[in-house]
């Protein structure tokens, strides 16, 4: 007899206990800074830290890619995406990448927190026009069971309080197992994720929605969510998330 399912459950007990405990030491343990140990205010970073954060200071208001001059990219101007509009305040290097590797694969949630208060800051001084739901990019269930959290929904939940915005949590599924797309090059990621996304039977979406994930490379993964969403009655799609690669990386 197989022993798989066996092997499934306690991969899933595995992830679920990580995910608790670290929680759990988060709340408990004092704040000290997650990059050089001094202490750190609600964002986990000393003052100095979170200054140095790297950012994106000018940015293609639609892709969200690092620009020279004001406006549109080249890519958004030739190629519109399904998307009108991306908020991603840090640029993937150095101390964020340092930071969204530990969160992400290491399961250290602690290491989300000062990316997710980057990005609330980035989109809270907007008081009009904000997205009627917060949908974050959903993963298979097996690299849920693996993993024992989806670090786009460990970013929307907090950020959703407060904003105080309702989040779609099982509103899209991911129908397949994909490759990691770190692993892939451009014409690869888009392959990968084609057809990976499902919207629930009965679900009624709203015209403005946001969705909300942790970096943003290509893009591959969010146009094809934000295609889906389009084509169920989405008038407005917006991209959220913490990172964004630099222009060429």
């Amino acid at each position: 007899m197989s022993n798989q399912p066996d092997a499934e459950s306690g991969r899933v007990w595995r992830g679920w206990v990580d995910s608790q405990c670290n929680k759990l030491a988060n709340w408990v343990l004092p704040r000290r800074c997650l990059l050089c140990g001094a202490s750190a205010d609600v964002s986990h970073l000393c003052t100095g830290c979170k200054a140095d954060l790297p950012r994106i200071e000018l940015a293609c208001p639609q892709c969200g890619v690092s620009v020279q001059t004001e406006g549109l990219c080249a890519a958004c101007l030739q190629h519109p995406p399904p998307f009108a509009s991306t908020i991603a305040p840090l640029a993937y290097v150095g101390s964020v990448r340092y930071l969204l590797t530990q969160f992400k694969f290491h399961g250290r949630l602690s290491h989300g927190v000062p990316l997710r208060v980057a990005l609330h800051e980035a989109v809270a001084g907007r008081e009009t026009d904000m997205p009627q739901v917060l949908i974050p990019v959903p993963i298979h269930r097996r690299r849920l069971a693996e993993r024992g959290f989806n670090q786009a929904v460990e970013l929307t939940r907090p950020l959703a309080r407060e904003l105080q915005i309702p989040v779609l949590l099982n509103a899209v599924q991911r129908q397949r197992a994909t490759a990691p797309q770190f692993q892939l090059r451009g014409d690869e990621r888009v392959a990968n994720v084609r057809g990976a996304f499902v919207l629930r039977a009965g679900t009624l979406l709203p015209k403005h929605v946001a969705i909300v994930d942790d970096v943003l490379t290509t893009g591959a993964t969010v146009r094809e969510l934000a295609k889906l969403l389009r084509k169920h009655g989405c008038e407005r799609v917006e991209v959220w998330c913490a990172a964004r690669t630099l222009a060429g990386e």
